[in-house]
């Protein structure tokens, strides 16, 4: 059931307008298969959607079914009974801007709406510029842990290849909306549409748009255009209406295939869904979706996913169809966020430099006891995974950069530390490495955009690499996961609190060009005061 018939059920009268409404002027929304013919049958006119907005923002009692995947921390694993630990990249960034919504509705975010990874992966960083025969670089930095002391912290960080916006490969888009009755709201098809008209002001005179929807029923409403011919791609979204219910799988399929249909060899070739996540008519079971986008992905058709509004997000669903998909998934909740993911991002959004990213840690128990791994839950790997190039893993854009942290207990820490079970038959005994004196070993593993064949590289860490003096951006970034730790209630949250991260992230803000970094000291203010601290 879509969010505005459970709305209706509870109040039918003030919703018998709506009904009256969309019978006289929505009804071919609902009813029969859309055209390929370029028309709209979705649109209403101006009178009769502002009628709707006005009754939509009548105060109502608030019905929330947004779904967020449980999420388990990972724990501390012995590094003599497991020295490896392996994870596919991630550069979402939708659980930053969620989580900063509920706390500007004064809500405290549930758990799992929050990922530590998007968290930190949501700021830019001064990772340096790639400078060999690979599209990324990778760096890192070790220092003691700031909420376990006796603890290090080491910080993982990949930064792609920037690319001018002049030297990019021609764009085929086909922008995927969700126009259903619960697109409605004011932060959701209006806020699509402001969002989609920044995006295609960045495109070149040779890229193509195409626009499908769906509804009750899905449709093309523009065939794929020249973005030199930007009124006309401008006017076919601001035609666009909500109502009808949520038929998001025939969308996807019909978006796939005006994609293919146009598809541009060598160039960019990507699905923009713009929605809810609110997939509730029609074949839409997970498991069909995700073989369709995972085909469509292996086919150089890549798909983004960008969630609006409140009250009924299927995150968990999005998360899932942009990782599927090859994709990003980033979740908009203003015109400044929109502008960020679409605008100042646009060459990281849609540029893929690198695809099935695999990061692969080996650590040495002569120096490491434990680590854990922080955030990337639903991102873990088996080891033998690493080089099984038919694992499908992250993809980085252009410019983009990724950091991820593992807290690490030394070897001979005097604290208590996780222990194994010893083993009734094997006497565990440390086997000498070629170079013994490295700490750690950092493997990547990735795939050209173009290509089927993954090349690898690896980065070694000394123990003497500790710092006393851990960068700026270090720090900060340590204050957003400590941030997210404490969102999170997380046992291993330690001596984080919110006087700390307050003051670590206000102290490094930096050269805060974006007002991004200050925007944070604000939100872990308000975090802060929500959790009553």
């Amino acid at each position: 059931m879509s969010h505005s018939s459970r709305t209706l059920s509870f109040f039918v009268a003030p919703y018998l307008l709506v009904t009256l409404l969309l019978i006289s002027g929505c009804g071919r929304a609902q009813n029969g298969h859309m055209s390929r013919s370029g028309t709209d049958p979705t649109a209403v006119d101006t009178s009769r959607l502002d009628t709707l907005n006005e009754l939509r923002q009548t105060p109502t009692a608030e019905f929330n079914s947004e779904e967020y995947a449980a999420i388990s921390d990972n724990p501390f694993v012995v590094a003599l009974d497991e020295p490896q630990s392996t994870f596919a990249i991630d550069v979402d960034t939708a659980s930053y801007a969620n989580v900063r919504r509920m706390l500007q509705e004064g809500k405290t975010p549930p758990p799992g709406a929050v990922r530590i990874e998007e968290l930190v992966n949501y700021f830019s960083y001064d990772y340096p510029e790639p400078s060999g025969e690979h599209p990324f670089s990778v760096t890192t930095e070790l220092a003691s842990c700031p909420w376990q002391p006796k603890h290090q912290l080491l910080r993982v960080a990949l930064k792609g290849q920037s690319i001018e916006q002049g030297e990019r490969p021609a764009c085929n888009l086909v922008f995927l909306l969700d126009v259903s009755g619960s697109m409605l709201d004011a932060k959701k098809l209006p806020l699509v549409k402001s969002a989609l008209e920044l995006l295609t002001g960045e495109l070149r005179k040779d890229d193509r748009v195409a626009v499908v929807v769906y509804a009750g029923a899905s449709g093309l409403v523009l065939d794929s255009t020249p973005a030199r011919e930007r009124s006309k791609i401008l006017k076919a979204i601001e035609q666009l209406s909500a109502g009808g219910s949520t038929n998001g799988g025939q969308g996807i399929e019909l978006a796939y295939q005006v994609a293919r249909d146009h598809q541009v060899l060598g160039g960019i070739n990507r699905v923009i869904l713009c929605t809810d996540g609110d997939f509730n008519v029609g074949a839409t079971s997970d498991s069909a979706l995700l073989e369709l986008i995972q085909t469509q992905a292996r086919s150089d058709v890549f798909l983004t996913v960008l969630g609006f509004g409140s009250g009924n997000l299927k995150d968990s669903k999005m998360e899932l169809l942009a990782d599927k998909g090859n994709g990003n998934y980033a979740y908009i909740d203003s015109l400044l966020e929109a502008r960020k993911v679409l605008v100042e991002q646009v060459g990281g959004t849609l540029v893929t430099i690198a695809k099935d990213v695999k990061i692969q840690l080996d650590f040495n128990p002569q120096h490491v006891h434990s680590y854990r791994l922080l955030g990337y839950e639903n991102r873990l790997l088996e080891n033998q995974d690493f080089r099984d190039d038919s694992k499908d893993a992250g993809e980085i854009g252009a410019g983009h950069t990724v950091t991820a942290f593992y807290e690490m207990i030394p070897a001979g820490a005097s604290e208590d530390s996780p222990e194994s079970r010893p083993s009734e038959f094997v006497k565990p005994k440390l086997i000498a490495t070629a170079d013994s004196s490295d700490m750690l070993t950092v493997n990547l593993r990735y795939k050209l955009p173009k290509s089927s064949e993954s090349s690898e590289f690896q980065v070694r860490l000394s123990p003497t690499s500790v710092t006393n003096e851990p960068s700026q951006d270090f720090q900060f970034a340590s204050a957003v996961a400590a941030y997210g730790l404490l969102l999170r209630h997380s046992e291993y949250a330690g001596r984080a609190n919110w006087d700390w991260t307050v003051e670590t992230a206000q102290k490094c803000v930096g050269q805060d060009t974006t007002g991004l970094r200050e925007e944070f000291v604000e939100l872990a203010k308000a975090a802060r005061r929500l959790c009553g601290q």
